[in-house]
């Protein structure tokens, strides 16, 4: 019967996994960018009330929107969720450095997210930019996190 693996081994993973997922999104935040013109007028375009104007926004984008823009929503959305997750297990599991890093990770995340549902309604550069800063600091909280936990195993 194989043993669970320790929990310091589960951190490294978790982080090491969401550093990986960033990069995805990362790559396919360019390709999006740099070969993806979005419609002027499309569900959300505008809206007057943004958190209404955002779920119709990454409802078409998702479901109808170019295809490389609507794996980089999706992924997003996915890394939003799986951030939240991580809060929860490296709390059970981490200590206080290593919760606080997930804590911040996870709220760079939604962030870059919602800088990037107001670039998909409102095409406010200022909105990419913002969600790319975000993005980098996320990494930056993950290879954080990842080096917290990884320190002691080297002693």
């Amino acid at each position: 019967m194989a043993r669970p693996a320790p929990p310091a081994s589960r951190l490294i993973a978790v982080n090491l996994a969401a550093c990986l997922l960033l990069l995805v999104q990362f790559l396919l935040g360019m390709v999006a960018n740099l070969y993806v013109t979005l419609p002027a007028h499309h569900p959300g375009a505008n809206a007057s009330n943004y958190f209404a104007g955002i779920g119709s926004g990454l409802g078409w984008l998702i479901g109808q929107g170019p295809g490389w823009a609507a794996a980089h929503a999706a992924l997003g959305l996915a890394l939003a969720v799986a951030a939240l997750a991580n809060i929860v297990f490296t709390w059970r599991r981490g200590g206080r450095l290593v919760t606080a890093t997930a804590v911040l990770g996870a709220l760079f995340i939604i962030g870059a997210g919602f800088n990037g549902a107001s670039f998909v309604n409102y095409g406010h550069d200022i909105s990419s930019l913002i969600m790319s800063v975000l993005w980098a600091l996320a990494v930056v909280c993950y290879l954080t996190g990842l080096y917290l936990v990884a320190r002691p195993l080297r002693r």
